[in-house]
């Protein structure tokens, strides 16, 4: 199956990409700079600038992964409107897509797996969250609906719609661990305000597990909550992380230091959702690291 894969070069895309060329699967990998990733990606992968430029090689599916990341600078009304387009602007070009390959006759991919995330949600406190939660509306919950409703615009074109609401991912090499094991392995560690706050998280193996489980199943569409079963609040995830590495975790960050430091994208660390993948597990799904405990067991050896 030919599987175009925007944000291929990144975190979680690389692993996906290395799994998809396993099961046999032809890569179309989306980048600024085909030359600087290839060397990252699977041999053979068909690397090109733009979305549009796969015209001529129909893809049978799409696994959107893009958007610049929503912590990497505090929330101006510029950053925003970055964080928003750098989303928004690619899943519209592949909408474009699907309607330029049904306008041509050819076959429009079977199937789009757009990634979202767990801020759809919005601050929920500590009730339990399933892919049926009414949002909380806020910034988080404001880009992610843009993301998804553009997302399923494919639908109008026959490519079924599947949007991923991702957590926090944990491997080594990237994503949340990469900024957190440098404190936490020098005993520097500490909860974020008063830690009640719920962290969803998954291991990145079981992300890209479900990704590619998506794209397999014919009958799932809509919205899945990409996250462990086991979310944990803050305050247990620095337990858990400090545990592992065999450290204290005694150096608690006040809510005031962090809304200081990062205006409302503080909410990021102060907030969150007591996530499950419902649908997901509904579905037959089975997460190889149900818990906290055994995927960090596996990531830190």
């Amino acid at each position: 199956m030919r599987v175009l894969i925007t944000g291929g070069s990144g975190f979680v895309g690389q692993r996906l990409c290395q799994h998809l060329a396993e099961a046999g699967h032809r890569l179309l990998v989306v980048s600024r700079d085909p030359e600087a990733v290839r060397a990252r990606l699977p041999k053979g992968s068909d690397i090109r600038r733009s979305v549009l430029d796969f015209v001529d090689t129909p893809p049978e599916a799409i696994v959107n992964l893009a958007g610049e990341s929503i912590a990497a600078k505090r929330w101006s009304d510029d950053q925003k409107k970055r964080l928003i387009d750098s989303r928004v602007n690619i899943t519209r070009d592949l909408v474009i897509l699907c309607e330029q390959l049904k306008a041509s006759g050819d076959r429009p991919p079977r199937v789009m797996v757009s990634a979202s995330a767990m801020g759809y949600y919005g601050d929920q406190g500590d009730r339990e969250v399933s892919e049926e939660t009414p949002p909380h509306d806020e910034f988080a919950h404001r880009l992610c609906k843009r993301w998804e409703d553009t997302a399923r615009e494919a639908k109008d074109f026959g490519t079924r719609v599947a949007l991923l609401r991702i957590g926090l991912v944990l491997d080594t090499g990237g994503g949340s661990l990469q900024k957190m094991l440098p404190p936490f392995k020098l005993g520097l560690g500490g909860r974020f305000g008063d830690g009640k706050q719920f962290m969803p998280w998954v291991h990145r193996e079981d992300l890209v597990r479900a990704i590619h489980f998506l794209l397999d199943n014919a009958e799932l569409e809509g919205p899945f909550n990409g996250s462990a079963p086991h979310p944990v609040t803050n305050a247990e995830f620095t337990r858990t992380l400090a545990k592992a590495l065999k450290r204290p975790a005694i150096f608690p960050v006040p809510a005031i230091v962090l809304e200081t430091a990062f205006g409302e994208m503080s909410r990021l660390l102060l907030t969150g959702a007591d996530m499950r993948p419902k649908r997901l597990q509904e579905a037959g799904f089975q997460f190889q690291f149900e818990t906290l405990e055994a995927a960090l067991a596996d990531i830190l050896g």
